[in-house]
């Protein structure tokens, strides 16, 4: 925002909070409240005034060190130059450490600064020419011990032909060149959970879906019937699987295209994926659509209350995450977006990077998942240090499936479980004990224990029963040595967000082309750098051009280079011709979701 003297930033901040409060008297009664100017987005700069009511002495204010991922980020790095005013006058503010300032005053208390964000979603936030994307817990202070207030959050100096998207309640008002928007939340919490889409971009709800699904784009070269008809096809499935849902209505905040990111994150009543073509969608929404009811309802214990200053430690990612990915790949399937085939290469792929990771034989599920706060680290995610629990999770989730459906000849099965957990716990507003409660919940179901299994491949490392348990399913798993792409160098991501090179393997094509440790890496292929290295190389075929732009001795150099190969063994799914009639019945019931009882979802 332009200079200003204090007084004229006084009566500007005023008048654009008396009719930010016009807008907003409508729909709330929030007591803090946020103002956030969107003026010069090619600066990325987000210009915030917090409003507190009702401070008796002083108040203490807190930035979020965590959000959108399981790692600590310390968002108060983008912050500049925080103030703060009792009326027209400024008050005493004091920094106590990274995230916490504390503000003598009383009475309404204004809290003003600026924070730098140019991070693409789903799991940063960014304001460009564009758009703007934002986490709110990203770039909005908070009062540890008021978050449970009623909370407004405005938006002024907005491009007349920018829209606002969230799933919290809103209202947009213009007056002259000026247009506004306002958010109303119960709390703060509730805020933070709602990604919000503000700029240029397509919106429609889908048809046959109930309750009402919103899909909100950012992007192009995408087609409509594609992403319209697979956004239908799970919302529909995982709907009626899980008896109902949990919402009044739930928005996809979907950026396809080049730099859009990769992945997803889920919220409440909403999503935020980022994926470089339609193609990729179906799997991340199916994914994060399931969401809905594991992990933001069906919710373990050790993960409330939420505390945003450091890390929260659990045991139970392997099974909010790993088995979300279960439901993900059986949504899919179930719902005729995949064909069989298409699930066993998804199984096969998962057992592949399983078995191909030495760390697979000694990190258990649950310490994968307390181990999660590591993932920011390249080193820890190379497969000598670490395997995941997504895909550990994933594998033990079709396993759970498979034994539960031969023990009790078809009659019972996994989605039983997450029904039950959903009545148990979600309904009930109860959170579970990690590891413990699933095991209960399926003995429950499958009417024995399971004692032995998470003892063994839960909570610890014995090799997997493959061959026995996908022989219950009428499948069998076979081995062939393929060939895939490798970087031909290493390298990891400082604090600072850069990603450095620490080695180059020798008569790499990497090496060959010059490159060296300690180059940072600034451009990939010409667009934003991937989260997940590991993955993105999994993506590709030997031989691939790979273009870097990297950072040497204060010059910018671009390299090119082919990707390596290597061989590795792979695992294959496949149905096993001899198979007893019970096991092609539990084969049948896992593919279509069905049991012998005839439920059918």
């Amino acid at each position: 925002m332009r200079f200003l003297p204090a007084w004229k930033r006084f009566r500007l901040s005023l008048t654009l909070h008396l009719l930010a409060l016009l807008a907003f008297s409508a729909v709330s009664k929030a007591t803090i409240q946020y103002q956030v100017s969107l003026e010069h987005p090619e600066r990325h700069l987000f210009h915030v005034t917090m409003t507190i009511p009702k401070v008796k002495g002083e108040v203490t204010v807190q930035l979020a060190a965590w959000n959108a991922l399981y790692q600590i980020r310390d968002f108060s790095a983008h912050v500049q130059q925080v103030e703060a005013f009792t009326g027209q006058d400024k008050t005493a503010i004091e920094e106590l450490d990274k995230l916490t300032w504390r503000i003598k005053g009383n009475g309404t208390i204004t809290v003003r600064y600026a924070t730098h964000w140019d991070e693409v979603g789903p799991f940063g936030t960014q304001l460009n020419g564009e758009h703007a994307f934002i986490n709110p817990a990203m770039i909005l202070l908070y009062i540890p011990d008021r978050r449970a207030e009623p909370t407004g959050m405005g938006f002024l100096d907005m491009p007349l032909e920018w829209g606002l998207a969230t799933a919290s309640p809103w209202v947009c008002t213009q007056s002259g060149r000026n247009r506004f928007c306002v958010i109303q939340s119960p709390s703060f919490d509730a805020l933070a959970d709602g990604p919000i889409e503000i700029g240029r971009f397509q919106e429609f709800d889908l048809a046959g879906v109930s309750p009402r699904v919103t899909v909100v784009v950012h992007g192009d070269n995408w087609k409509k019937k594609l992403v319209e008809e697979n956004l239908k096809r799970i919302c529909q499935y995982e709907i009626r699987l899980m008896e109902g849902a949990p919402f009044e209505r739930y928005t996809f905040i979907l950026h396809i295209g080049r730099g859009a990111g990769g992945g997803g994150m889920e919220h409440s009543n909403s999503t935020a994926i980022g994926v470089p073509s339609d193609e990729y969608l179906a799997g991340v929404a199916a994914h994060e659509f399931f969401h809905l009811w594991n992990v933001k309802r069906i919710r373990p214990a050790t993960l409330e209350p939420v505390d945003y200053t450091k890390e929260q430690y659990t045991r139970a990612l392997w099974f909010a995450e790993g088995v979300t990915n279960t439901y993900g790949s059986f949504t899919l399937v179930r719902s005729g977006i995949w064909n069989k085939e298409r699930f066993y290469e998804d199984l096969g792929a998962q057992i592949t990077e399983l078995e191909g990771r030495p760390a697979n034989r000694w990190q258990s599920a649950e310490q994968s998942s307390l181990d999660a706060w590591l993932e920011k680290y390249p080193l820890y995610n190379q497969p000598e240090f670490s395997v995941s629990y997504y895909t550990k999770g994933q594998v033990l989730g079709d396993f759970l499936d498979i034994l539960i459906r031969d023990r009790t000849n078809n009659a019972k099965s996994l989605d039983d479980v997450l029904r039950a957990m959903n009545t148990d716990f979600a309904k009930e507003g109860k959170s579970y004990r990690d590891s413990l409660d699933v095991r209960l919940e399926a003995e429950k179901v499958a009417g024995g224990s399971f004692e032995d299994f998470f003892q063994k491949y839960v909570a610890g490392t014995e090799p997997f029963p493959y061959q026995q348990i996908l022989g219950f399913a009428g499948l069998d798993l076979r081995t062939a040595e393929h060939r895939r792409a490798t970087l031909g160098f290493t390298a990891e991501r400082e604090a600072g967000g850069l990603l450095i090179v620490r080695a180059a393997e020798a008569d790499s094509p990497a090496a060959q082309a010059g490159l060296r440790a300690g180059d940072a890496i600034v451009s990939w292929n010409g667009g934003e750098i991937p989260r997940r290295l590991g993955r993105w190389v999994n993506e590709q075929k030997p031989g691939d051009l790979l273009r870097l732009q990297i950072r040497r001795d204060e010059r910018e150099i671009s390299l090119e280079f082919a990707l390596g190969e290597i061989k590795e063994t792979v695992y294959e799914v496949l149905e096993d011709p001899h198979a007893s009639q019970k096991a092609r019945n539990v084969r049948e019931g896992l593919l279509r979701g069905e049991t012998s009882s005839g439920n059918q979802h």
